[in-house]
């Protein structure tokens, strides 16, 4: 088989919440397409599609990097988004939800949240 790219989806029981979610929360360009979402981040493609009876996946669906994730979790926190906090994590998170396991030799600084229809965002 000869792939000619790839890209990477789930699902959304409301759709124009995403949207709005997305574009203005998130600050993403998005473009409708099939009843869903499509968007790009550095080359790398996502489509939320409609799903009515879904269930949310219990694991992280995207992970966006950032350049400075305090700065980024300051300006979501400031337009509503709440953080998750997670037991069993290798390092603690900080008081605004962030895992800092970049600082402590242990992987990313990454912290959680979550999309209108409840998927898991980092």
């Amino acid at each position: 088989m000869r792939t000619l790219g790839a890209f990477s989806g789930y699902s959304s029981s409301d759709i124009p919440a995403c949207k709005e979610f997305y574009a203005d929360t998130l600050g993403i360009e998005l473009e409708e397409q099939m009843g869903g979402l499509r968007f790009e981040v550095n080359g790398q493609k996502i489509f939320i599609y409609p799903k009515a009876d879904r269930r949310p996946a219990e694991f992280t669906v995207l992970n966006l990097v950032v350049e400075d994730i305090s700065v980024a979790v300051g300006d979501l926190t400031s337009k509503g988004v709440a953080f998750e906090r997670y037991e069993g994590l290798p390092a603690e998170q900080d008081n605004r939800g962030v895992l800092r396991g970049k600082d402590a030799g242990m992987g990313p600084n990454i912290a959680w949240f979550n999309d209108p229809s409840g998927n898991i965002l980092a």
